[in-house]
């Protein structure tokens, strides 16, 4: 068995090819990301190394309603912003961002390249939500449906159990 395929060296990490992302719902949320869990073959956990420049952001403002995920900042300082706070992270700093909690984006303020370890489950099915945009999506099986807020309809679904 060849073992060596599961082992990242740094200069590993350093040629690893890196892959430009713009949020298809926001154009200043422009990264580049070394998918470091692909790298070794896995697939439940999405592990990325990602790169944003000053004045760009990681993301768009999102919680997933099912699917855990976490930032470990490695260098440059940026903007965490989580539901309506925002805090200054750096270097060292750890966020943790359990399932169906809060909103939260991460946006470089700073003047070098924002690198953040981004770690999260890759679940068959997730739900997340945009507040900002008012729009929700629905991810299942490797495809996705947007829908907007206004055209979520929640029906009262009999489910066929008895009253107690």
């Amino acid at each position: 068995m060849d073992t060596r395929k599961y082992l990242l060296t740094a200069d590993d990490i350093k040629h690893l090819d890196a892959k430009e992302i713009t949020h298809f719902l926001n154009p200043n949320a422009v990264r580049l990301n070394k998918s470091l869990g692909d790298a070794v073959g896995m697939s439940e956990m999405g592990i990325h190394m990602i790169y944003v420049e000053p004045g760009k952001d990681s993301t768009e403002f999102h919680k997933h309603l099912y699917e855990e995920e976490c930032i470990y900042v490695i260098s440059g300082t940026g903007r965490l912003t989580i539901e309506n706070d925002d805090y200054d992270v750096s270097s060292g700093d750890f966020v943790g961002l359990p399932a169906n909690k809060v909103a939260h984006q991460l946006t470089n303020n700073g003047s070098e390249t924002l690198v953040c370890l981004v770690m999260g489950q890759r679940l068959k099915h997730d739900i997340g939500d945009y507040p900002l945009k008012k729009k929700r999506i629905y991810r299942h099986d490797g495809n996705a449906e947007v829908v907007e807020y206004k055209n979520i309809d929640y029906p009262k679904i009999n489910t066929g159990r008895a009253k107690k």
